[in-house]
């Protein structure tokens, strides 16, 4: 039975992560950034921490810091167990077991869930969704977009990814999505023709390998930077 989940469930990743999976350097972390799905990811509290910018974009933050900590309380033993079945699927590097990988990513939520009130108020966590977001054109220097798109490709259609990312593009002088996987440990079924549709639009689009592997064959982003800039 292949890793499996219905819906998009909150499960929060570390800054170290996002560096890893998007090859983030130094230069770009001086840049304004707008992450697209991080939910309840430290991302952006780690990085207020380390003196960046980011902007931290997601449907769930219409709910309450209380709201959250009650879905992530109810869908983590969903997603440990599903895990544990199919542990196969996974690179066991980065944590020792999945209870260690559990214990990582309640940390990182921990962490989310007490920097949001404040972040909110400062405007740091918007409630937003693609493929529409509330930002005017080329608002931020580089957008990321972290296990939503490609990941839930069974639950998305291609129309929806070209949507979304053409949004992205909109909104950023150059865009990341990391996985180019779906649920399973399989190739998106929408990756070859979202390419193809990007590049006839005349996108600079290349897969980029990452120094990041945790679900198996999963190690590349997709780095779009939008017509005019190379």
């Amino acid at each position: 039975m292949a890793f499996n989940l219905t819906d998009v469930v909150p499960w929060g990743r570390t800054f170290a992560e996002y560096t890893a999976m998007f090859a983030l350097s130094e230069s770009d972390l001086k840049g304004s950034i707008v992450g697209c799905g991080d939910g309840p990811a430290s991302f952006n509290t780690e990085a207020r921490e380390r003196g960046h910018h980011v902007l931290s974009t997601d449907p769930i933050y219409k709910f309450s810091a209380r709201e959250i900590q009650i879905r992530i309380d109810a869908t983590a033993p969903v997603i440990a167990e599903q895990m544990r079945k199919n542990q196969g699927e996974f690179v066991w590097d980065h944590f020792r077991d999945v209870d260690a990988l559990v214990e990582a990513r309640m940390k990182a939520m921990g962490l989310f869930l007490a920097d949001y009130p404040t972040g909110t108020q400062e405007g740091r966590y918007v409630e937003a969704s693609l493929p529409a977001l509330p930002f005017q054109g080329k608002q931020f220097d580089l957008a990321l977009c972290s296990h939503f798109l490609f990941l839930y490709s069974q639950q998305n259609s291609l129309d929806f990814h070209i949507e979304a990312i053409s949004e992205l593009c909109r909104v950023s002088k150059e865009v990341r999505i990391f996985p180019l996987m779906e649920l399973g440990s399989v190739p998106s079924r929408h990756l070859d023709e979202v390419i193809d549709r990007l590049r006839r639009a005349g996108q600079a689009v290349e897969r980029v390998t990452v120094a990041y592997e945790f679900q198996k064959g999963a190690n590349e982003m997709l780095r779009i930077v939008p017509t005019g800039r190379t």
